[in-house]
């Protein structure tokens, strides 16, 4: 076991953080040998985090369907026909009890997806704050993704006590068109611009396997790496692929490629929470394990991740009891 005290306070060890990274410098350090690459990672893991802990995470769909938007990875888009069905907002008795269930798998943070392009005022925005006021009675970190922001939903936000706000800018500007129309790349840098401003730490990565090349997804890394400050979360998704979607039929990714991903995001953004979203279903033990070392230290627990499958809580058990991980200590409810 590493020592409590090692993840909290800056050491003469540790990388300086930096946000002027260039293209070039985030091509050479992903494309280096993975023997050194995996090592540079984890050098740099271990200086900033506890290097046998990982953050559970789940993730509920408060509303789910029918979203204008066309993102073309997106099973919940009302332009393409995927099977999934629409379902309203569900109500605060329903979302606080998986809450609960989420805690007593072991998480820490409980995050609420809408399926909504800008946040509706009104009772649905009303009733999101109560679920944040909820989720944060319980102890929990509360994290919402709803789409785009006002200044003013932000910070009602903020007050409500939202911990974080995930907004992912999915690729790198040059590729962006290729996968949604409707929404512009400014505008999910707007909405992270609102929620820095109104004081919720920001929870941005993006997905990898979306037929994009090795250089669009540096572009990615880098356009996470010059935001300052960093997001504080950084999920890193492997494209699930959904039929009927217009990259369901892509060939699969190579696993190798997510872990260079996340190693070099982990070098990058040393501080961050770099987590291992979506797709970890199609992963192999050995493959997450490998994620795992290049420095992922959270990821989401149950069976579902919004509308896309997850691996379920005794699997998850199983690999952290076989790589020696154990899951970020709980806080006590307050209410």
């Amino acid at each position: 076991m590493l020592d409590s005290t090692l993840v909290t306070t800056a050491t003469p060890t540790q990388p300086a953080i930096r946000h002027d990274w260039t293209l070039d410098e985030i091509e050479s350090i992903y494309a280096a040998p993975l023997s050194d690459l995996i090592f540079r990672a984890q050098q740099t893991h271990r200086a900033w985090h506890r290097a046998d802990e990982v953050q559970g995470c789940v993730l509920l769909s408060i509303k789910t369907g029918g979203c204008p938007e066309d993102c073309g990875y997106c099973p919940q888009s009302a332009h393409y026909q995927t099977g999934v069905a629409r379902a309203e907002l569900v109500d605060l008795e329903e979302m606080t009890e998986a809450a609960r269930r989420a805690r007593a798998q072991g998480a820490t943070r409980f995050c609420m997806g809408a399926a909504w392009r800008d946040v509706p005022d009104g009772q649905p925005f009303a009733r999101v704050l109560e679920m944040v006021r909820a989720v944060r009675g319980l102890g929990m970190e509360a994290c919402c993704t709803l789409g785009m922001l006002t200044d003013d939903q932000a910070e009602a936000l903020a007050e409500a006590g939202l911990t974080a706000y995930n907004h992912n800018l999915d690729t790198a500007p040059e590729f962006y068109g290729e996968i949604i129309t409707t929404r512009t790349y400014d505008d999910r840098l707007a909405t992270l611009a609102r929620v820095r401003a109104a004081g919720v730490t920001v929870c941005c990565g993006g997905i990898i396997g979306m037929g994009e090349s090795r250089r669009v997804r540096c572009g990615l890394l880098r356009q996470l790496a010059t935001l300052d400050p960093h997001p504080e979360n950084v999920p890193i998704n492997l494209l699930v692929r959904v039929s009927g979607t217009p990259l369901g039929d892509l060939p699969p990714e190579d696993p190798i490629e997510l872990v260079r991903t996340i190693a070099s995001a982990r070098i990058l953004m040393p501080a961050s929470t770099v987590r291992l979203s979506a797709g970890r279903l199609s992963l192999s033990d050995e493959a997450q394990a490998l994620c795992f070392v290049a420095g992922a230290n959270s990821v989401f627990l149950g069976d579902r991740l919004l509308t896309t499958p997850n691996p379920g809580a005794d699997r998850d058990a199983q690999l952290f009891e076989k790589l020696g991980l154990r899951l970020q200590e709980q806080s006590p409810p307050t209410t």
